[in-house]
C-alpha cells in the first residue's frame, strides 16, 4: 500500500481487525521510509458493478458516492453513522448479489429511498425531492401525505 505522506510503495501492517460494521477489515499501517502512520479499510467486492445513468452513459459504481448521498439527505438529522453504514452496506450487498453487473441509477435511487424511509422521514423527503425532481409544493404535499398515511397504518398495527 502506497504511503499517503511520502509516496513510498511499501508499508507494513501493524494491526488488523474487523471494522465496526463487520463488512470490512481495518488495518493500521506504518511507512518504513518516513514513519508515517495511516489506516486503510479492506472490503469484499463480489463483482465490478457499472451504473447506467439516465443518459445511457455507464460509469463504475462508487460506494463513496452512495455514502455521500445518505450524508447529504441526513445532514443535521439524529441518525448515527453506524446506521448509515449498515444501510449502505445492505444496498451494496443487494446490488452485488443481484447477479447483474450493470445497474440503473434508478434502481439504486429506489433502494436509497427505501432505506431512508426507514431511517428518517425528513431525509426521505429531502432525497425524494431531488430524486423525483419536485417542481411544485404539491409534490412535497403528496410525499408527506404518503408518510402520514404510513405512520397512521404503523400506529394502528402497533396498537
Amino acid at each position: 500500500m502506497r504511503c499517503p505522506y511520502c509516496g513510498s510503495e511499501d508499508s507494513q501492517v501493524k494491526d488488523s481487525r474487523p471494522a465496526e460494521d463487520f463488512t470490512s477489515i481495518r488495518r493500521r499501517r506504518i511507512c518504513p521510509d518516513c514513519g508515517g502512520r495511516f489506516t486503510t479499510f479492506e472490503r469484499v467486492q463480489l463483482r465490478e458493478l457499472m451504473v447506467t445513468k439516465k443518459t445511457g452513459r455507464k460509469v463504475p459504481f462508487d460506494r463513496n458516492k452512495l455514502v455521500r448521498s445518505f450524508q447529504i439527505a441526513l445532514r443535521k438529522r439524529p441518525v448515527d453513522n453506524d446506521r448509515i453504514e449498515r444501510a449502505v452496506s445492505g444496498i451494496v450487498r443487494r446490488l452485488e448479489s443481484s447477479g447483474e453487473s450493470e445497474i440503473s441509477s434508478e434502481q439504486i435511487g429506489l433502494q436509497v429511498l427505501e432505506a431512508l424511509k426507514s431511517l428518517d422521514d425528513v431525509a426521505f423527503v429531502r432525497y425524494a425531492s431531488v430524486y423525483r425532481d419536485f417542481s411544485h409544493a404539491e409534490d412535497f404535499e403528496k410525499v408527506i401525505a404518503e408518510i402520514s398515511a404510513r405512520i397512521g397504518r404503523d400506529s394502528t398495527v402497533d396498537s
